[in-house]
């Protein structure tokens, strides 16, 4: 399944909220040194109830919008 997100990260809180097919993750890691990215990879692990392994930035690696696979 490929989806599209849109990141904020430095955020006080964490969560995950869809509105209509974008999915909005907010994360409390700063974008530096991929540690964001790591972070929206283990909470949309969380979220879909898969392992972190199975989620991949496909697309947006270094932007706030990203596309995501989740096998």
């Amino acid at each position: 399944m490929k989806i599209s997100i849109k990141v904020t990260p430095n955020s006080k809180t964490e969560g995950v909220t869809k509105d209509g097919d974008i999915f909005f993750v907010r994360v409390k890691e700063p974008p530096k040194e991929g540690k964001a990215n790591r972070a929206v990879i283990k909470l949309l692990a969380g979220y879909f109830k898969v392992s972190p392994g199975q989620v991949s930035i496909i697309g947006g690696y270094s932007s706030r919008n990203k596309n995501i696979e989740i096998l």
